[in-house]
């Protein structure tokens, strides 16, 4: 990912491409996994003992909202996941590139490190969680129950106007700190996402060597299927190390009493459930979370190269034209 201010940009600066191409990536991802989104949710909060086998549950919830709502049921929710997916991925890059680029001080041959990676990642994420928090608390009310039960929450801005009324802004915050501790998720995936991509470029440059052939910045854009795997494996590693704070988050999001502090939840979990609680909705969410995050790589990473192939041609015409005839 390109991140320095001599890179020639499509829209003024290539964080803003990476923006763009990030909210491009997370609305094609939203719409394509939000149904199972869903049952993801609905699975994080159900608070029982009942185990049933996982693709029973996955069924039997997709079963409810199909009967409940029609199959638009299995897009309930959907203006709040897509405003909080597209965007929470849209401002992701622009910061991470942002980021990226002080840590490069302007210089285009400075060769960021694993650790900075690292560090990049953990602060765009940090500011992309307090930024979006409210509308995943809003999307969770919207998606804890059918639209026509009692109590049931509808639309993106009723939704936060009656959590913001009733509650305030500790209301739309409810998770904020959980949302935090989700940093290390984002800041495991890039940073393992950044190293493999780095490689598989690497080796790439490396035949282009041995066969005598230029390696332009355009070269740099590795096949679906590579970028499928890398990002496929990084998320793998990050979710089955993060995974719990997501249920704990998921229940604090849907309660609206002040009893419900983290380790109140957790132990509550512990108690009526045990450990496995802690992971309700892990393989659910490891169906929808690496198909979705597969898919907003391939996009990402297909749009950012589209625009930066397309601001180097800008630059070579503009070259050409400037160029005396002889």
């Amino acid at each position: 990912m390109a991140s320095s201010s001599s890179v020639p940009s499509l829209f003024g600066d290539v964080s803003i491409d990476h923006a763009i191409a990030g909210f491009g990536a997370g609305t094609v991802a939203t719409l394509v996994m939000h149904p199972l989104d869903l049952v993801k949710v609905r699975m994080q909060l159900a608070d029982t003992n009942v185990k049933p086998k996982f693709g029973h549950a996955l069924v039997d919830v997709l079963k409810e909202y199909v009967k409940a709502d029609g199959w638009r049921g299995l897009y309930r929710g959907l203006v709040p996941n897509l405003v909080g997916g597209a965007g929470s991925w849209g401002l992701y890059f622009l910061f991470y590139n942002m980021i990226k680029k002080q840590m490069q001080g302007g210089d285009p041959t400075y060769r960021t490190s694993a650790g900075q990676h690292l560090l990049a990642a953990a602060e765009a994420s940090a500011i992309t969680a307090m930024l979006t928090n409210p509308i995943w608390v809003v999307k969770t009310r919207v998606f804890a129950t059918p639209h026509n039960a009692p109590g049931a929450y509808n639309g993106l801005f009723n939704s936060f106007g009656r959590i913001y009324s009733a509650e305030g802004w500790r209301g739309l915050y409810r998770g904020s700190l959980l949302a935090l501790v989700g940093v290390s998720n984002g800041s495991i995936q890039f940073a393992t996402y950044e190293e493999i991509k780095r490689a598989r470029v690497e080796l790439k440059k490396r035949k282009f060597a041995h066969r005598g052939i230029e390696f332009r910045p355009e070269d740099e854009k590795l096949t679906n299927w590579e970028y499928i795997l890398a990002s496929g494996a990084s998320k793998f590693v990050a979710i089955a190390l993060t995974y719990p704070y997501q249920v704990v988050r998921a229940r604090i999001q849907n309660a609206n009493g002040p009893d419900f502090t983290i380790p109140r939840v957790i132990s509550h979990i512990w108690r009526n459930e045990g450990f496995v609680g802690l992971y309700k909705g892990l393989g659910t969410n490891a169906i929808r979370i690496l198909p979705g995050t597969c898919t907003t790589f391939v996009v990402y990473e297909n749009l950012a190269h589209l625009f930066k192939s397309l601001a180097l041609k800008k630059q070579r015409a503009l070259e050409q034209e400037a160029r005396p005839l002889a």
